[in-house]
């Protein structure tokens, strides 16, 4: 490549003169067939730049502030040259111009007086980036440059290419000459798509192939054309409100070129074609504003702006590329129009007595944009409602004032009201100096027949409570609203609670009935209301309250509590508790209360005052735990009051309340439940009988005699073995002893009759190995057992007695603890005792008193549990126990036959 040619051309004046600013009219300079953008190309000297401004004639230069002059982008120069023209303006008039001639070059010459020409230099195997102009019309191909080795001085050579736009995309739109490695372009190329080919040459040897160099990358840089116009990149649509202020923003245009970033191509200059009377562009930035005065831009004249913008590449001059579009400029909507009213006054007719009723629409025009606040009215009645009789509201749909009478008219009081209405929005008024505007409304008001009218609405009058009955609190009456006469009224009460107050039909005066207490239920903070109604002749009627305010006397004692009072006895200590007093009345017949003590006091107690309505109750000796009553004179602030009587009871506590009280309860049904289960449980341990089992079918009779017994222990119900008859003992001159609640011997006597089979007799039973044993003899069998062997063996006493000589007994069981006798001996009677009082009822009577124990036959018994104690049935005859089903199997095995 070329160096480019500088040519310095200096002033022999430095006179700030502009005529002096020149030397020569015209200069010539060398320059390669492509200009790269930033190459300087001659420099002005000898001109003062600050009273001298240095202009280009062509926009792809540029002349700085030192005088220099650059490419701004690429700049091709023909085969014929480029001119153009440096001017130099001076401020205080006058103007110089210097032509430039730019000739293209192929060889450059040697550096001469006055300018620098580019020096051809060895080519070495690191050529410079190659540069082809975008889109250039041909002829193709056409040699860009050639491609040179070092190695190319002492080898044959042959050269090889590869990469885009070779032998990769696009494909062949380059070439390389061999041997001579001139690169050619075989087309135009788009810089927008291709803006720079990477590729690669590589050199070798003819003879042997073999590279003679390294391979070189290279750039080939397709140089910008301004073939691309700029184009808007967003929709052109603006708005501002309407009387905007000159220089008010409305919106900015935003426009891009596709030519090389940075270069004059893609410079744009805006401009506006029409619409200048009401707005402007700024010509580099694109922003658009307001002109011409604020009222020129009147939404309600004309609310849409059609603009027609021109963008232009090469900062618009005359070459420059351009486009246009059109911009859509929308007026948003102020204020500026008050609602009016479409009539200049309205007269409207209403009944007195009417309320909460439409009587007048009142329409509005607004011209500005429709449903916004700037157009939504709100009327406001702006004089003649003092009394509040009207309101008024916007009809939504239809923008219309709504004008209602919401308070009944009197037309006795006022047959005509005077209204004036306004008209607002609801957006404040801006732009504009209108004011919001009204308009008069005559409402008429028509008489109508009424019923009678109380003085007032309501009347109070004060009433002492206690009064008595038929005192006069005061009169309360009507008059006819047309005649304003009373006569022909009637009145009546509608409520009166209480029935307190008697209302005279004809005077309508207020007396008392009943007697009035301030404390009842029926007075509300000291006010008892009571309503009235009067009839006049045609039967219509008007209501009326009367209220009554209620003082209050000293009617009420103060009282201390009926309930009880409790102190906490401690031992060492007095005791003390809090007495509180209340009182119905108001002050000053209340708190703050007097506590004394009777003159009389028994000198137990003492009372101090502990605030306005409680005292302090102290013992002042000890005293013993129950209640006491105790005086206590309770009087008022007026000093009315009287003895009265306060329960203490003194205990011991545990957590504030008395462990016990003596004074009477009464007991629920679980706490008799309670107290009775220790007792129910007793009798079942104590009611255990003797079951028997005979083999003969002689009448068996119970006696209730005193008799004792042996308890046997055993834990099984299967049958037990054969007991030996010497094993048995009975105690001699009373049983020897027993365990209580436990078997410690078995009585048997195979000689005894009825008893051939050895049977055991007692309370309890066992089955062990089909022998039935028992562990206490009753008295029945006693009688039984004693008459049989009274008349064959002798006398045998049975209580505390050896039975007879055919009974062997051995002590060695029952003989070890005294104790143990006792307890038989006390077991025994127990049971004689009850037996005796069963014998004495009725049949039916063990079933139904004694309490039935059965015992737990155990797992896969077919049986079941059999009860202790079974049902004797009919005394003579034993058959009805073959009846009683496999529950009683057991029981039957054991009674064995003879």
């Amino acid at each position: 490549m070329a160096n480019v040619l500088i040519l310095s051309i200096y002033l022999v004046s430095v006179l700030s003169r502009v005529e002096t600013c020149f030397k020569a009219n015209n200069v010539s300079v060398n320059v390669p067939p492509t200009i790269q953008a930033g190459r300087r190309i001659i420099i002005v000297g000898g001109c003062d730049t600050k009273s001298v401004r240095l202009t280009s004639s062509d926009p792809s230069f540029e002349v700085t502030g030192n005088g220099e002059v650059v490419t701004l982008a690429v700049v091709p120069v023909a085969t014929d040259g480029r001119t153009f023209f440096v001017r130099a303006l001076g401020k205080s008039g006058g103007e110089r111009v210097l032509k430039v001639n730019l000739v293209r070059s192929a060889v450059q010459g040697r550096e001469h007086t006055g300018q620098e020409i580019l020096r051809r230099t060895k080519r070495r195997w690191s050529p410079p980036d190659f540069h082809i102009l975008e889109n250039e019309l041909g002829p193709y191909p056409r040699d860009i440059e050639p491609i040179v080795s070092d190695s190319e001085a002492t080898h044959k050579v042959f050269y090889t290419l590869s990469g885009p736009g070779y032998d990769q995309y696009p494909v062949g739109l380059f070439s390389l000459n061999k041997d001579t490695g001139m690169l050619t372009v075989n087309g135009p190329v788009d810089r927008e798509e291709f803006p720079v080919f990477k590729l690669t040459t590589s050199v070798f040897d003819v003879k042997t192939g073999q590279p003679t160099d390294e391979p070189l990358p290279f750039k080939v840089i397709v140089d910008d054309v301004n073939d691309n116009a700029p184009i808007f990149t967003v929709p052109l649509h603006f708005s501002v409100p309407e009387l905007s202020t000159p220089g008010t923003l409305v919106g900015k245009v935003n426009a891009t070129d596709r030519d090389e970033e940075g270069s004059l191509h893609v410079k744009i200059k805006y401009s506006l074609l029409t619409g200048t009377d009401r707005f402007a562009i700024d010509s580099e930035t694109g922003v658009i504003t307001t002109v011409g005065p604020s009222s020129s831009l009147d939404r309600e004249v004309k609310d849409k702006y059609m603009v027609v913008i021109q963008i232009k590449d090469l900062d618009g001059t005359q070459k420059g590329l351009s486009n246009t579009g059109t911009a859509t400029v929308t007026l948003l909507d102020v204020n500026d129009n008050p609602p009016t009213f479409t009539k200049t006054s309205y007269k409207v007719t209403v009944n007195e007595n009417e309320k909460d009723k439409l009587i007048l629409r009142i329409p509005v025009e607004d011209k500005d944009l429709a449903n916004t606040p700037n157009w939504v009215s709100k009327f406001v009645i702006a004089k003649g409602n003092q009394n509040g009789n009207f309101r008024i509201e916007t009809d939504p749909k239809t923008n219309e004032g709504l004008l209602y009478v919401t308070k009944a008219l009197d037309y006795e009081q006022a047959k005509d009201v005077k209204l004036v209405i306004e008209a607002r929005n609801e957006a404040e008024l801006t732009g504009t100096e209108s004011k919001w505007v009204s308009v008069p409304v005559d409402v008429a008001v028509t008489n109508v027949d009424e019923g009678p009218q109380f003085t007032a609405p309501s009347v109070r009058f004060t009433v002492k409570e206690n009064v008595p009955n038929g005192t006069l609190i005061g009169t309360y009456t009507a008059v006819d609203p047309e005649t304003k006469s009373s006569k022909g009224i009637n009145y009546y009460k509608v409520t009166d609670p209480a029935n307190w107050i008697n209302f005279d039909r004809n005077t309508g005066e207020l007396k008392v009935a009943n007697t009035i207490d301030r404390e009842s239920h029926f007075v509300q903070d000291g006010i008892y209301n009571i309503t009235v109604k009067a009839v006049d002749a045609s039967s219509k009627t008007g209501t009326g309250t009367v209220i009554i305010m209620v003082e209050d006397v000293n009617d009420n004692v103060p009282t201390v509590p009926t309930s009880e009072l409790v102190v906490c006895e401690k031992e060492g200590e007095l005791g003390s508790v809090l007495v509180v007093a209340e009182d119905s009345d108001q002050s000053p017949f209340s708190a703050p209360f007097s506590f004394s003590l009777p003159h009389d006091n028994d000198g137990k107690w003492s009372v101090t005052r502990f605030n306005d309505t409680a005292a302090t109750l102290k013992q002042i000796k000890m005293l013993p735990t129950g209640i006491h009553d105790v005086p206590i004179d309770v009087t008022d602030l007026q000093g009315f009051g009287r003895k009265q009587t306060a329960k203490v009871r003194i205990c011991q506590c545990r957590n504030g309340g008395c462990l016990a009280k003596e004074s009477s309860v009464s007991l629920g049904p679980l706490a008799l439940l309670a107290m009775l289960l220790p007792l129910a449980l007793l009798l079942l341990l104590c009611l255990l009988l003797a079951f028997f089992c005979v083999t003969k079918r002689e009448k068996m009779e119970i006696d209730a005699g005193d008799s004792g017994g042996i308890l046997l222990k055993s834990n099984t119900e299967a049958p037990g073995e054969e007991v030996d008859s010497s094993l048995i003992t009975v105690p001699i001159s009373g049983v020897d002893s027993a365990v209580k609640g436990s078997v410690k011997g078995v009585m048997t006597n195979p000689g005894w009759p009825g008893n051939k089979s050895g049977s055991t007799i007692g309370v309890h039973s066992t089955h062990e190995n089909g022998i039935y044993k028992s562990g206490v003899v009753t008295s029945d069998m006693q009688e039984y057992y004693s008459g049989q062997y009274e008349s064959q063996y002798g006398a045998q006493q049975f209580n505390g007695q050896l039975l007879g000589s055919g009974m062997d007994f051995d002590n060695r069981y029952l003989a070890q603890d005294s104790a143990l006798l006792h307890n038989w001996q006390t077991n025994g009677r127990y049971l004689q005792q009850k037996l005796a009082f069963m014998g004495t009822e009725e049949d039916g009577r063990y079933a139904d008193d004694v309490i039935h124990a059965y015992g737990f036959e155990g797992v896969g018994s077919a049986a079941g549990s059999v009860g202790c104690c079974s049902d004797y049935g009919d005394n003579n005859d034993l058959d009805f126990l073959n009846t009683l089903g496999p529950k009683f199997r057991n029981l039957a095995d054991v009674c064995k036959k003879s």
